[in-house]
């Protein structure tokens, strides 16, 4: 199984050890295009501040962020699970998985980002600040910029069981299954039931329940269907769409009245 997981905003501070060696990333088929994005994001924050702030839409109170690119390449990394943090990540609660439930983790979950493309939880990497979203002035586009290197790559990352994808629009944009893997991938929603309509807290914090259970309970799922019968098992309420035809995703809503 492979989940693909939104980055977060906020981040935790860079670590005290090595600093980023892009060689050491999983998926290296992805390093040519990560180090394209790692160069011009270190010299836009070396340079001009303020025009750095307007390319990455950052605030004054995010002015820090810039400086904090800059220095990207000696910047101690820690493992991106450990970088990674608010409601979702709170939520998942990788620090405290244990034995089998910590090794599933390392194996299935993988996070876009606007800078690296996707890693491991595992993978060494330095905070940074670098959405999806961002258009570089020299590269353009960041999720038109990782189309290609991802179509290349994740195929083969997604293996041949359930892909469990997780992510935010922006983050979709830069790679979204198709034919064969797209007829074994389910999307979630998270409702609030009352209500029938998206909520972020909702959305976020029962999207890392969900993966919690998933990887503490050992369920593995092979499929879209089983992962239905799976997650009901685990007490969650989940209105499913199978797709009309062949070579389209799997449509999962999970109802939520409160997060406990």
């Amino acid at each position: 199984m492979l989940v693909l997981l939104p980055p977060s905003e906020g981040k935790a501070p860079s670590g005290t050890g090595s600093p980023l060696r892009l060689d050491s990333l999983s998926l290296p088929g992805l390093t040519a295009a990560r180090a394209a994005v790692l160069e011009e994001l270190v010299e836009l924050c070396a340079g001009d501040e303020e025009k750095a702030r307007e390319v990455l839409g950052l605030s004054e109170g995010l002015r820090g962020e810039v400086g904090k690119n800059a220095g990207l390449r000696e910047a101690g990394a820690r493992p991106a699970g450990e970088i990674y943090t608010g409601v979702l990540y709170d939520a998942l609660g990788l620090a405290s998985l244990e034995g089998p439930a910590r090794e599933r983790a390392a194996g299935w979950l993988l996070v876009f980002s606007g800078l690296w493309g996707a890693v491991r939880v595992t993978d060494p990497i330095p905070s940074y600040r670098c959405s999806m979203g961002v258009k570089l002035p020299g590269l353009g586009a960041l999720a038109a910029h990782w189309r290609s290197p991802m179509a290349q790559v994740l195929p083969e990352a997604a293996g041949d069981g359930l892909v469990l994808d997780l992510r935010s629009s922006a983050y979709a944009a830069a790679w979204r299954p198709k034919g064969e893997v797209a007829g074994r991938t389910a999307t979630v929603r998270v409702l609030h039931a009352p209500t029938r309509k998206v909520v972020s807290h909702f959305n976020k914090a029962t999207k890392g329940r969900i993966v919690r259970s998933l990887l503490t309970a050992g369920a593995a799922p092979q499929g879209p269907a089983e992962l239905v019968t799976a997650l009901r098992d685990l007490g969650y309420t989940v209105e499913a769409e199978a797709p009309a035809k062949a070579g389209k995703s799997w449509s999962l809503d999970v109802l939520v009245d409160e997060i406990h």
